[in-house]
């Protein structure tokens, strides 16, 4: 396969220590250009990383005739409209999570979706051990899938950081809550019907710092999360079953380039007793995201998760902030 030529927009942290270094491990694809509105920071990242090109504006970046593909890691409020421009240079988008701040928002990406391919970069989609524990479910291992359960939180207190900014789409719902809407998507096969959330804000950052929030499936499935910017760092889903459960133990930020194990579990005893550790290989989820969308872009496997995909996790994040201010039960739109 012809390499596909990849522009970053931005020197974003998740692109510098994450995504990019796992994209450049592939054979597929070439990260050829970075751009920045600050071009020395550009060029800085671009040696760092070695990237050829450096570009002191996104516009120049997106002037670049032989940039194929773009992956945007921008602040939340930025993903929409950047998008928006890569598409219409004629750019294929890779854009980080969340897509948009609302579904309505998400929606405007419709019409460029029609003439380039725009994904939402949830990269733990196309890791081993999410495909692993879906296959399991899927073979009846566990049962009826009924309950999928996350924890995922992080402590960051900084009040410059992106992810405490309010206005820009910071908060724990927005940056890691979309991860458990996914999780509960992925592996029940379903979309959510209602949602109701408890959520507390920062009384100084105004993000919801800790989030609690259940989503109904129907048919007796649901997905119940809770996501918290500001306590000890900690990850897990449990996907618990009629007659046994799964458990991942770095749903999320799993090690590039490692060994990830899972555990199932027949739960014939409560001590552990009938848990069984699958060990997957060394993977990184960053590359195989990259790799599966250049493929896409050269025609040879349909995108995996598109646009439509997107705003249906943005529905349910929505209707979990429309919780937060009712205090009750919403409906998904479009459930």
């Amino acid at each position: 396969m012809k390499k596909v030529v990849w522009g970053v927009l931005s020197t974003a942290k998740i692109g510098r220590e994450r995504v990019l270094p796992g994209m450049k491990k592939s054979d597929l694809l070439e990260i050829r250009a970075i751009g920045s509105r600050d071009e020395a920071r550009a060029r800085q990242t671009a040696d760092a990383l070695g990237i050829p090109r450096a570009y002191g504006s996104y516009a120049a970046l997106l002037a670049d005739p032989e940039i194929e593909a773009i992956y945007n890691p921008l602040p939340n409020h930025l993903h929409v409209p950047l998008t928006l421009q890569a598409a219409a240079a004629g750019k294929h988008v890779l854009c980080e999570k969340p897509i948009a701040l609302t579904a309505q928002e998400a929606q405007a990406l419709r019409g460029a979706a029609g003439k380039v391919l725009i994904a939402e970069a949830f990269m733990v989609r196309f890791h081993p051990q999410w495909l692993r524990a879906r296959e399991l479910v899927r073979e009846g291992r566990i049962g009826t899938l009924r309950a999928v359960q996350m924890f995922f939180g992080y402590n960051n207190v900084d009040p410059a950081n992106v992810r405490n900014r309010a206005d820009i789409g910071g908060g724990g719902l927005y940056d890691i809550g979309c991860y458990a809407i996914v999780a509960g998507r992925f592996f029940l096969a379903a979309e959510p019907v209602r949602g109701i959330a408890l959520v507390d804000r920062d009384p100084v950052f105004g993000t919801d710092r800790l989030t609690s929030a259940l989503l109904d499936f129907g048919d007796g499935r649901r997905l119940d999360f809770t996501v918290s910017t500001q306590v000890a760092p900690h990850q897990r889903i449990q996907l618990c079953g009629t007659r046994g459960r799964i458990e991942l133990h770095i749903p999320v930020n799993a090690p590039q380039g490692a060994k990830t194990r899972i555990c199932v579990d027949d739960c014939s005893s409560l001590d552990g007793a009938g848990v069984v550790t699958e060990t997957l290989p060394e993977s990184d989820q960053y590359q195989l995201q990259g790799e599966a969308f250049s493929r896409a872009v050269r025609g040879e496997i349909a995108l995996p998760y598109g646009v439509e995909d997107a705003i249906a996790n943005m529905r349910a994040i929505d209707a979990l902030f429309r919780s937060e201010r009712t205090g009750r039960w919403e409906q998904v739109a479009g459930a």
